[in-house]
């Protein structure tokens, strides 16, 4: 380092003052340009589903335009309850709202060497200063003050640098948030389409019962092979056991439910209800401003930030650091005379110094904090990409599922149809047992298709509500 306080400890203050100047002048007080936001490929229309808007793409804020309750629009008091009791008691998002307590922090951190920095010192030492001298006391008390004035940016620089990071973590607990409220959603209605499946076999249970009787009747009566119980008792049993698989599959979803909103599974339990709720309207129209509302996203431009300022305080090592010091205080011999006028000492004066060589360091560090930069910004890019695959996949799925659905409607209209033809038949002795079997597995696998076609729907309609960070503005479904 070299050291120019003697230069200025020693110059009338005038003289000083203009040396500081001249300095400034022949190191250059600039800080180096910051990169720009790179460009987010947003655009003019979705490819799948929906027109997009262009136009309305700007830098986004942590949960900018959120809409915080969006799991309403399901129109499910239960469900609103489980996201309520999620927000207050998941321990992951307490996690997360930790690391950002931890991120605004060291904000206050990186603010204090902005201010001056004071001190108290005392000190008591009994010394001999040479070989053969007499041990001497020595006493002091005073207080000390440093000030480094920010003339490159440095200290503004890790300012900014620690703000854009608290604000990346409070994009990040928005982020963490969110995609605990679409798990919560999701998994709610695996576990009503669980019990639907439970309700639906019960029933289909109570069916094959009565096709197992009438098969036993027929076969005492001598007008049907035993065959044709035996097929019947093994449909039954089969059946049973998906009922057994759909009871166990409703509980575990109950037990991951109980784990998302942070209780015990023995203490939480669901009324059972069997009732999907309707997916809430897709608009035609999708802003693509929507993705704004992304908290990650919004992550991503804030480490852009968070890079660009570390790039500006390690360019400011080029430069030499200035620090304005002062002490006042007393020291004398012995203690009852410490605090007097005449052992009064004081100093005052400023000091700078640069380092001029390294081997490198500094250069390193700008080359290390440039990669950084280039880093986030091609996270953010990919952060954007990968947003609007998400979307079109989220619109595509959701698309294709409701065409599913329409045709699953008519194929088990279609089976109910003819299972009862085939039942009529087969009391009436025109065809054999087989023919009933067929009808009814085919039925039955129509319905449960049907209803675990209905929890996708849900759950896509619920994974585009997510992938827009929140769903979209009223006035789209009228646009």
């Amino acid at each position: 380092m070299l050291a120019l306080h003697r230069l200025f400890l020693f110059a009338p203050p005038r003289i000083a003052l203009a040396q500081i100047a001249l300095v400034c002048l022949l190191v250059g007080c600039a800080a180096p340009p910051r990169q720009a936001l790179p460009a987010a490929p947003v655009p003019a229309a979705w490819k799948e589903g929906a027109a997009a808007q262009a136009g309305f793409w700007h830098l986004a804020q942590p949960g900018e335009g959120v809409q915080t309750e969006w799991w309403t629009r399901y129109g499910d008091p239960v469900l609103n309850t489980l996201q309520d009791q999620a927000q207050r008691g998941n321990p992951g998002l307490a996690q997360s709202a930790a690391r950002l307590r931890g991120a605004q922090a060291a904000v206050a951190g990186a603010r204090a060497p902005l201010l001056p920095q004071l001190g108290l010192a005392a000190s008591s030492q009994r010394a001999r200063a040479t070989p053969g001298s007499s041990p001497a006391n020595s006493q002091s008390l005073g207080l000390n003050a440093s000030w480094e004035v920010d003339l490159w940016g440095r200290v503004a620089g890790s300012v900014d640098a620690a703000q854009a990071s608290a604000q990346a973590s409070s994009a990040d607990l928005a982020a963490a948030r969110l995609s605990l409220q679409a798990l919560v959603a999701q998994s709610y209605f695996a576990l009503r389409a669980a019990e639907a499946q439970e309700q639906l076999l019960t029933s289909t249970l109570a069916a094959y019962d009565e096709s197992r009787t009438l098969t036993r009747n027929r076969v005492q009566a001598g007008v049907a092979p035993p065959s044709d119980a035996d097929q019947a008792e093994s449909q039954y049993q089969s059946t049973r056991a998906q009922w057994l698989d759909a009871q166990a599959t409703r509980a575990q979803w109950e037990h991951a439910l109980a784990a998302l909103v942070g209780e015990a599974p023995a203490n939480f339990a669901l009324a059972p209800s069997a009732q999907l709720p309707r997916p809430p309207a897709v608009p035609l129209a999708l802003p693509a401003e929507l993705l704004q509302r992304r908290p990650d996203i919004a992550a991503a431009q804030f480490n852009v930030a968070a890079a660009n300022a570390q790039l500006g305080v390690a360019h400011s090592a080029f430069f030499p650091a200035l620090t304005l010091s002062a002490s006042a205080g007393y020291r004398a011999s012995s203690l009852a005379s410490l605090i007097s006028a005449p052992n009064l000492v004081w100093s005052l004066g400023p000091q700078m110094a640069l380092a001029l060589f390294d081997g490198g360091a500094r250069t390193a560090a700008v080359e290390g904090a440039m990669a950084n930069v280039d880093l986030a910004a091609a996270t953010y890019r990919g952060a954007v990409i990968t947003a609007l695959q998400e979307v079109e996949d989220a619109l595509s799925t959701g698309a294709s599922l409701q065409q599913q659905a329409q045709a699953q409607q008519l194929a088990v209209a279609a089976a109910q149809r003819a299972f009862a033809v085939a039942q009529n038949q087969y009391r009436a002795g025109t065809v054999g047992y087989l023919n009933v079997l067929s009808a009814q597995a085919t039925l039955l696998a129509g319905q449960r298709s049907l209803i675990e076609l209905q929890r996708q729907q849900l759950v896509a309609v619920n994974t585009l509500l997510k992938n827009l960070g929140g769903g979209w503005p009223e006035q789209a479904l009228t646009d």
